[in-house]
């Protein structure tokens, strides 16, 4: 039995919990700049299934790279790091 690969993990903040079992978190991250060395910025939107619709906005959650679930969804939240308060 083959073991399984390294999966990705990320941590980022929910924008929107609008979708049925469906969280669109938003990740920030810092590069440098290639030619000017300067850091920037850079924000990546991921899909990922909630299978209890326990996430709301504002939460920070730690999402896990897994199997493509839908044409856009290849992420699941494995926890709810900090929830947001208000």
């Amino acid at each position: 039995m083959s073991e399984r690969g390294l999966r990705k993990v990320r941590t980022g903040r929910v924008t929107s919990a609008k979708m049925d079992r469906t969280v669109v978190v938003t990740v920030d991250r810092l590069v440098q700049h290639p030619l000017y060395g300067k850091t920037v910025k850079r924000r990546s939107k991921l899909y990922a299934h909630d299978e209890e619709n326990e996430c709301t906005e504002g939460d920070i959650v730690r999402v896990v790279e897994t199997r493509p679930l839908s044409k856009t969804k290849c992420w699941r939240v494995i926890e709810i790091v900090r929830k947001a308060t208000g």
